[in-house]
C-alpha cells in the first residue's frame, strides 16, 4: 500500500478517494495519536479553504474527532498559515486544515499540525496510518459525557489579520496593489489586511462560490493578474493559492516575481537589519541556480534541502534559521509563523518596496534569474518513487547531466503530492533545455504508464 500522506498532507479527489468515511477515520487516529498523552479532554482547532466539498470532510473529520473523546474549535474558511498561528495561540492540542491548496476544485486534503503549530514529522504519520490500517487498535470510544463537542467560531480570522499586521506593520499609503485571491481562503483575510495598512488595493478572484477555487487564477495561474496590473498602473500584484500559504508576486511591468526572487529581496534586507539569523536562507533543491549566486555574492548562506516546505521547515529548526522557502511561494518567517504565509511574505515583500523607495522591478535585480525548464511525466503514483529503476531512463539522465556538465544542471523528482515525476533542467538557452526537459519527460511517461 503506497504511503497515504503526502508532502503535505493526504490529498486525493474529494468523495472519490478522499471520502467522509476516510476522513472520519483520520479524525479518530489522528485526535488520538496526537492527544493520547493529555490527562485531559483534548481540543482540536479545524479549518477549510472554500472548496465545496471542504463541510462535508471538516464535519466527517470533527465527528471522528469527537468520538474518541475529543472536542473540536471549528473556524471555517480561513488561511492554512490562520491555523497553524491560531493553533499556538488558543493553545489547542492540535490543529488540522482541510485544504488542497494549488489543486482543482474536485480535490481536497487534510494536514495536521501539532500544538506548536507545525506540520507533523514522518514518525506521526506513520503512526497515524499504522491506527488507520490495524483497524483502530487500542482506541476507546467514550460514551455519555465522555463524547466530544464542537465549537463554532467567526472571529478566528481577525484574530490572524492582527497577527500579520502587528508582525509587519508597513504604511501603505500610496501603494496601489492588485491582489489574486484564487477565490480561495485569502478572499478576506488578504484584502482586509492590506486595506488597513492603507494599500489603494483592487481585488480580483475574491467571490468564491465553492467550486471556481484555483481556476485560472491565482499564484499558478497569473497571467490575468499580470494583465490587470499593467492596466490598473499599480505598484505591485499579489497572487495567492487556494490555502493561502503561497505567494507570487507581479512587479509594476506586469512581470511575474518568484519565490526565489521575494526570498532573495527581502533576505538581503533581513541581513542587512540583523534580523536574517546566521545570514542564513534556507532553500530547496528546486531553487533557480541564480538564487545561490545571490547568496555568494551577498555573503548569504543557502542551506538547500528536498522539496517540500516541510523539509525546509525542520532544517530551519536545525540550524535557527528565520527565513526559508521554495520558488513556488511556500516562503516562511519562523519568528512570525510557523509554515508558509502568503500574507506575511507579502507584507514583507510590501514593506522592502516602501522602504527603500524602489520599484519591485529595480529590486528583483538583486539576482539573475538564470532559463529553467520544468515538464511533468504523468505516471501511476505508486509507482512515481520508482523512476531510477529503469535503466533506459537512468541512461538517460546519465546523458544529459554529462551535456549540461558545468553550464547547468538536471534534477528529476517525483511530486510529493501529485501522481507525477518532475523534470527540471537549467541552462543557457531556454528553447533547448524545454526540449530536453520535454524529451526526458515523455520518455519517463512512455517507459512507466
Amino acid at each position: 500500500m503506497a504511503r497515504l500522506f503526502g508532502t503535505d498532507g493526504i490529498r486525493g479527489i474529494a468523495n472519490e478517494e478522499l471520502t467522509p468515511t476516510l476522513a472520519m477515520q483520520l479524525g479518530q487516529a489522528g485526535a488520538y495519536v496526537l492527544t493520547k498523552e493529555k490527562q485531559y479532554k483534548p481540543t482540536i482547532m479545524v479549518g477549510c479553504d472554500t472548496r465545496i466539498s471542504g463541510d462535508m470532510l471538516a464535519n466527517a473529520l470533527m465527528a471522528g474527532a469527537c468520538s474518541v473523546g475529543a472536542n473540536c474549535v471549528y473556524v471555517g474558511v480561513i488561511p492554512t498559515p490562520a491555523v497553524a498561528y491560531l493553533t499556538q495561540k488558543y493553545r489547542v492540542d492540535a490543529g488540522v486544515v482541510i485544504s488542497a491548496s494549488h489543486n482543482p476544485v474536485e480535490f481536497n486534503g487534510i494536514k495536521f499540525f501539532d500544538g506548536d503549530g507545525y506540520k507533523l514529522p514522518d514518525a506521526l504519520e506513520d503512526e497515524i496510518e499504522e491506527m488507520l490500517q490495524g483497524g483502530m487498535q487500542g482506541i476507546q470510544f467514550p460514551i455519555g459525557p465522555g463524547v466530544g463537542k464542537i465549537k463554532y467560531r467567526t472571529d478566528a480570522r481577525e484574530e490572524y489579520i492582527n497577527h500579520s499586521i502587528r508582525a509587519v506593520p508597513v504604511n501603505l499609503s500610496g501603494l496601489k496593489i492588485v491582489v489574486d485571491c484564487a477565490e480561495g481562503a485569502s478572499f478576506y483575510t488578504s484584502v482586509e489586511a492590506l486595506k488597513e495598512l492603507g494599500g489603494n488595493v483592487v481585488a480580483i478572484h475574491n467571490n468564491p462560490d465553492g467550486t471556481n477555487i484555483n481556476s485560472s487564477c491565482g499564484s499558478t495561474h497569473p497571467e490575468e493578474l499580470q494583465a490587470r496590473v499593467v492596466y490598473e498602473k499599480a505598484d505591485v500584484g499579489l497572487a495567492f493559492d487556494g490555502d493561502a500559504d503561497r505567494l507570487q508576486a507581479v512587479d509594476e511591468n506586469g512581470k511575474v516575481v518568484d519565490g526565489d526572487q521575494i526570498m532573495a529581496i527581502v533576505g538581503n534586507y533581513m541581513k542587512a537589519h540583523g534580523k536574517l539569523k546566521k545570514d542564513t536562507i534556507v532553500a530547496t533543491v528546486m531553487s533557480n541556480l541564480g538564487f545561490f549566486l545571490m547568496g555568494k555574492k551577498n555573503g548569504i548562506t543557502i542551506e538547500q534541502t528536498k522539496v517540500g516546505d516541510r523539509y525546509v521547515l525542520e532544517r530551519m529548526k536545525e540550524i535557527g534559521a528565520s527565513l526559508g522557502g521554495e520558488q513556488s511561494g511556500h516562503i516562511i518567517f519562523l519568528d512570525e509563523n510557523t509554515t508558509g504565509d502568503g500574507l506575511l511574505s507579502a507584507l514583507h515583500l510590501l514593506q522592502v518596496m516602501t522602504e527603500s523607495g524602489k520599484s519591485l522591478s529595480e529590486l528583483t535585480k538583486v539576482m539573475e534569474v538564470l532559463p529553467q525548464a520544468l515538464v511533468n511525466a504523468r505516471v501511476a503514483d505508486y509507482r512515481k518513487d520508482k523512476y531510477m529503476e529503469y535503466p533506459v531512463i537512468v541512461e538517460a539522465i546519465r546523458e544529459l547531466e554529462a551535456k549540461f556538465a558545468g553550464e547547468g544542471r538536471v534534477l528529476v523528482r517525483p511530486s510529493g503530492t501529485e501522481p507525477l515525476v518532475r523534470v527540471m533542467i537549467e541552462g543557457k538557452d531556454q528553447q533547448i533545455i524545454q526540449e530536453e526537459a520535454q524529451k526526458l519527460a515523455s520518455l519517463i511517461q512512455d517507459v512507466m504508464f
